[in-house]
């Protein structure tokens, strides 16, 4: 039998094995991570001084999924378009996953959703074969630590194939900016829809609330919820640090300038640049709905969970129950949005499977992967939009339904209600809401008004969107960007 000193020895003896072998993992962790950083800085010097030509300058825009026609999109589509059309000399490369698109397919895809024609002189595709790895079925748990790790293995393809010059991320992958900072010695700017983590984020976990971000599960564990604080707060931290990176910021709203500010607190000015909402085909849209026809109520916006798609048809289910037959028979709701893989194939059926639980299947259509005339077509037959997104970063489809004269209801939070609805008396030109039970009281608003009634919101929402146009977006950008072209 041991005596009590005896196995306070043991004890000690074995702290002091565990410590030992704790600092040698981390001091061999370092030197596999230095020794990483000083190959990856070599071989991208290699890389950049082969790819390169006395006089040259390479601009690389960092956009996984570029082919999907989303919101994101056409703010690459229209970035590239003012380099080219500002530095026409320069040699833009984009870095993309979309490995079964030809370039020519990617271009005529932008062309026909975003009507925006992009020059394909000086502009090179590389492809990624690894975009697996930022993909979120991939990680159940840990998602957003995950991603941004995968982040990094498509950001060492991307520079193990071409070192720009400047470096763009216009998808929001800010574990990006340190790489080709500092590995490549890049100048690096990004564009940011959405902040990885947010105050909001934080702050549903902290007070157990129920959230697309922290399911049942957590919310109801005590400890579960701890450890996720706790994890939440770490990786905010790592993720102020990447952005603190970049030379330059551009926001695309008010909501996410202030996520921004409070998480990365960099040295870098935060431009706020709104997204390029194409406002001036969608205001000459002609109505091409009668009193009669259809109240159609469209949904704009791709095929995420985020977007919570499931708020839209049970708040049709609740519109059933406080409209009469007659008029339950007239309204449809129609759900536009692109799909960019399995995943968000997978959503559409579960919404589709929704729509049949709760029995409103005959009067909710998907319309998937639509092009740019068919979008003005429905827009044009349509009276209502909506958007359910919680915290919506901005909503270029919110600005699109509003200008081409639909009365739109979108999401009391985020972008949507500190930039783009207005409810005063005399100025309302859209309506909020929060629940389905909202979403449907707007609805029936809407269907009663009077005809003068809905001219006016019609007008006023037509007016306030060109504060969001393309040459509002052009000359932020180019104001937020001069800076890293100078030599």
């Amino acid at each position: 039998m041991l005596s009590l000193e005896e196995c306070l020895s043991l004890l000690y003896l074995a702290s002091q094995v565990t410590l030992a072998f704790s600092i040698g993992g981390l001091l061999l962790l370092t030197v596999i991570l230095g020794l990483g950083f000083i190959i990856l800085k070599f071989i991208a010097g290699r890389r950049k001084r082969r790819n390169g030509h006395e006089g040259e300058l390479t601009v690389g825009f960092f956009h996984p999924y570029c082919n999907a026609g989303g919101g994101g999109e056409r703010v690459l589509w229209r970035a590239v378009r003012c380099v080219q059309i500002r530095y026409p000399a320069a040699s833009i490369v984009v870095y993309t996953g979309d490995t079964e698109a030809a370039p020519d397919q990617i271009l005529n895809k932008a062309r026909d959703r975003f009507d925006m024609n992009i020059s394909s002189k000086n502009l090179e595709f590389v492809y990624l074969h690894k975009r697996r790895y930022v993909e979120a079925v991939r990680y159940p748990y840990f998602s957003i630590l995950g991603q941004s790790i995968g982040s990094l293995v498509l950001g060492v393809e991307a520079l193990m194939n071409t070192v720009p010059d400047i470096y763009f991320d216009t998808m929001g992958y800010a574990f990006t900016l340190p790489l080709f900072k500092y590995v490549c010695g890049s100048k690096v700017g990004c564009y940011v829809h959405y902040p990885t983590i947010s105050t909001d984020m934080l702050d549903a976990v902290q007070s157990r609330r129920l959230a697309f971000n922290n399911k049942k599960r957590i919310s109801r564990n005590p400890l579960a919820t701890f450890i996720k604080l706790r994890y939440y707060r770490v990786f905010a931290w790592m993720y102020g640090r990447c952005g603190r990176a970049a030379d330059s910021v551009m926001v695309n709203s008010s909501w996410t300038e202030d996520h921004i500010n409070s998480l990365w607190k960099t040295t870098s000015s935060v431009h706020k640049v709104f997204p390029p909402c194409d406002v001036s085909h969608f205001a000459q849209i002609v109505p091409s709905r009668d009193v009669s026809d259809i109240n159609k109520i469209l949904s704009l916006g791709q095929f995420r969970p985020e977007k919570d798609h499931p708020l839209q048809i049970k708040a049709m289910y609740e519109l059933r129950q406080i409209i009469s037959d007659k008029e339950w028979e007239k309204t449809k709701l129609v759900i536009i949005g692109g799909c960019r893989g399995e995943e968000d194939e997978r959503l559409v059926k579960d919404l589709r499977d929704l729509c049949k639980y709760l029995s409103v299947e005959d009067n909710v259509e998907f319309r998937v992967n639509l092009g740019f005339p068919e979008l003005l077509s429905e827009l044009g037959s349509g009276l209502i939009g909506i958007h359910t997104m919680w915290n919506e970063h901005f909503g270029i489809g919110i600005v699109e339904m509003m200008a081409a004269g639909l009365l739109t209801i979108a999401h009391r939070s985020g972008g949507p209600l500190m930039d783009i609805i207005i409810e005063e008396t005399g100025s309302r030109n859209g309506f909020l809401a929060s629940t389905p039970q909202e979403y449907a009281a707007q609805i029936a608003y809407v269907l009663s008004m009077t005809k003068e009634g809905k001219e006016g919101v019609q007008e006023r929402a037509r007016s306030s969107v060109n504060l969001f146009s393309s040459q509002k977006f052009d000359s932020g950008w180019t104001r937020a960007t001069d800076s890293l072209f100078k030599k």
